[in-house]
């Protein structure tokens, strides 16, 4: 079957409507011929004569009755999805959105977003999911609608994404630990005993990579999937935890924090979605929501 001419829906309402080809020629701008010409590629789709002669006038036939009220509807309907979307109203907006972060944004932006976003729609709820990897197949299939985190080579160049702030690794220890004394050297702190922070299990990482350029080496007694566990450890015990600054800000309360004595390059945490999500008025404003209280000013 070919596809129907949907241009032809507009016609169709327009003619039952004013039940004259004259009349609906001049409301759609058309010439007499070219309005006759519509009437019989209707007449021809639907099978059936739609208007007929009635002395000097025309008549629907039962068909065209049958028709005039859901033409109508989804002309309207139409119309709707081809106009561009109206105002958000944030006070009637009912809505959940799923966010996939890295460990520490909860702890550290979570309440300052769930306020905003509480005063301004209160009745959008937010769903924080964590994020074990730099995959991007949630963002792709739905699932997240808006994820944190550093862009690298898993990400898909099709995520959109916008740079909220940089970070640096700092070291972080109990207090009273003998690194929370005295000048920090690269000596010193190479030579203390260590936690990494690893989500696959691996046995360095870049500080390592930093360290071993001034013939250093770390002494990994532990290795740990999230910052968290990290610092409750540095918390309880003299090892050290190496943790992003910005992240893990409100984790390490009461603990004593330095620069890393050694030359680490810093990264930029950025805000990522998909494409689909761009115009949406709904996801645009969550995303200012997130800039405004992460983003740096």
């Amino acid at each position: 079957m070919s596809t129907p001419d949907l241009n032809l829906l507009v016609t169709l309402d327009v003619l039952l409507a004013e039940g004259s080809v004259a009349r609906a020629a001049r409301r759609l701008r058309l010439s007499p011929s070219a309005m006759s010409r519509a009437l019989a590629r209707l007449r021809e789709a639907t099978g059936d004569p739609l208007l007929v002669r009635a002395g000097r006038g025309l008549v629907p036939t039962p068909r065209a009755l049958e028709l005039r009220g859901r033409v109508g509807q989804l002309v309207q309907e139409g119309e709707a999805v081809l106009r561009p979307a109206e105002r958000l109203d944030l006070g009637r907006l009912e809505r959940t959105f799923t966010l996939r972060n890295t460990e520490g944004f909860v702890e550290n932006f979570g309440p300052d977003l769930i306020g905003r976003v509480g005063r301004e729609a209160p009745g959008v709820r937010l769903c924080f999911v964590p994020k074990p990897d730099r995959e991007s197949s949630s963002l792709r299939d739905g699932s997240v609608d808006l994820e944190t985190g550093v862009v690298g080579r898993m990400t898909s160049p099709e995520v959109r994404t916008q740079a909220l702030f940089r970070d640096r690794f700092i070291g972080v220890v109990r207090v009273g630990h003998p690194l929370s004394q005295g000048e920090m050297t690269a000596a010193r702190y190479a030579a203390g005993r260590h936690i990494l922070m690893s989500r696959r299990g691996r046995d360095n990482g870049p500080i390592d990579d930093a360290v071993k350029t001034l013939g250093l080496e770390r002494d990994i007694v532990t290795i740990v999937g999230g910052f968290a566990a990290a610092l409750a450890l540095a918390r309880a015990t003299d090892l050290i935890a190496s943790v992003p600054e910005r992240h893990s800000g409100n984790l390490r309360a009461g603990m004593h924090s330095f620069a890393l004595p050694i030359s680490i390059p810093q990264f930029t945490v950025s805000l990522l979605w998909h494409p689909r999500q761009d115009a949406d008025p709904a996801h645009r404003w969550l995303r200012g929501c997130v800039w405004e209280v992460c983003g740096e000013t």
